[in-house]
């Protein structure tokens, strides 16, 4: 970086152009930029849309979770819930980041 800064003071003793004086500077500002607005910031929109959906669950709901497993919340504790997941009435205890979707909200299958 030492470097650059001397060759750019050299340029510019040399009365270069704005282009070949500032030019790696631009180039690297607008990399940032693009990597920024590619891969940053359309990861945390994903991150805040599951945060919010994690923190609307509630009993009824019909999730899946990351391993594949579907049911139906009957409860929800602070980081846990217990979903029911067949006709047997099996009873798992999962945590509430373990959801990967919701199938069909509680108000919806009411209707």
């Amino acid at each position: 970086m030492l470097s650059f800064i001397m060759e750019t003071a050299a340029d510019a003793a040399q009365g270069g152009n704005f282009l070949t004086r500032y030019g790696s500077i631009i180039f690297l500002v607008l990399m940032i930029a693009v990597f920024y607005f590619v891969l940053i910031r359309p990861q945390k929109k994903q991150e805040k849309e599951y945060n919010n959906m994690v923190s609307s669950l509630q009993p009824g709901d019909e999730i899946t979770t990351k391993g594949g497993i579907i049911g139906k919340i009957i409860s929800i504790k602070e980081e846990t819930m217990v979903i029911e997941t067949s006709k047997d009435r099996t009873k798992i205890r999962l945590l509430t980041s373990a959801v990967a979707k919701v199938d069909v909200k509680a108000e919806d299958a009411e209707d």
